[in-house]
């Protein structure tokens, strides 16, 4: 005769073998965790300053634009060739308190590359509209940065390692002057040039 309460027993049956499965699961999942240890303490230090100026970038506003000069694409035939330096300046003014040395920082961003120190071409296809003449990006090309000595800046390094530069205000104004160039990776090809970079004013 078959038992009454047959479906009841194998319902627990199949109860008691997921609960030892999970079980089993939770233990594993314990016994594989790594174990975690403090190693070390970092410390941030830093300072916030009450200086202000009022910035201009080759006589405009803060945010500017720095047109750089159509070049061929023979100039720029292998890696590391340079062609259309171009000259820019940062001025600073109204600055308070008016003595004292600035510089400027170029900060770390998805246009900066990490390795070469440069900017890489942002530029993106399109085609033509009504308005604007159709897009196509130039390869092998990036953007560098130099000071006022035409030494090459460092983006994406610390400030202190960056070689851009300091100058001493005078009554409270002071311009930092700097060089933009194309820098071949490889053989360039023909296209469009587009990039960005922000900045700070650092007082050091």
């Amino acid at each position: 005769m078959t038992p009454l309460h047959s479906n009841e027993d194998a319902r627990i049956q199949v109860k008691s073998i997921h609960t030892k499965a999970l079980a089993a699961s939770i233990l594993f999942a314990a016994m594989s965790a790594p174990a975690m240890a403090s190693d070390g303490t970092i410390t941030f230090t830093g300072r916030v300053t009450g200086q202000t100026c009022t910035l201009s970038g080759n006589g405009g506003a803060a945010n500017f634009t720095v047109p750089m000069p159509t070049v061929a694409a023979g100039a720029l035939n292998r890696q590391g060739a340079v062609a259309g330096r171009t000259p820019f300046n940062i001025r600073l003014t109204g600055c308070t308190p008016n003595t004292g040395n600035v510089g400027v920082y170029f900060e770390p961003g998805a246009t900066v590359d990490n390795t070469s120190g440069r900017l890489v071409n942002t530029a993106v296809a399109s085609a033509a509209t009504e308005t604007t003449p159709a897009v196509t990006p130039a390869t092998n090309v990036q953007v560098g940065l130099l000071n006022d000595a035409l030494d090459n800046i460092v983006l994406g390094a610390a400030y202190a390692a960056q070689n851009s530069q300091q100058v001493a205000l005078a009554d409270g104004a002071a311009t930092l002057q700097y060089y933009a160039q194309y820098v071949a990776t490889g053989a360039a090809t023909a296209g469009d040039v587009l990039t960005t970079v922000t900045y700070s004013v650092v007082y050091p």
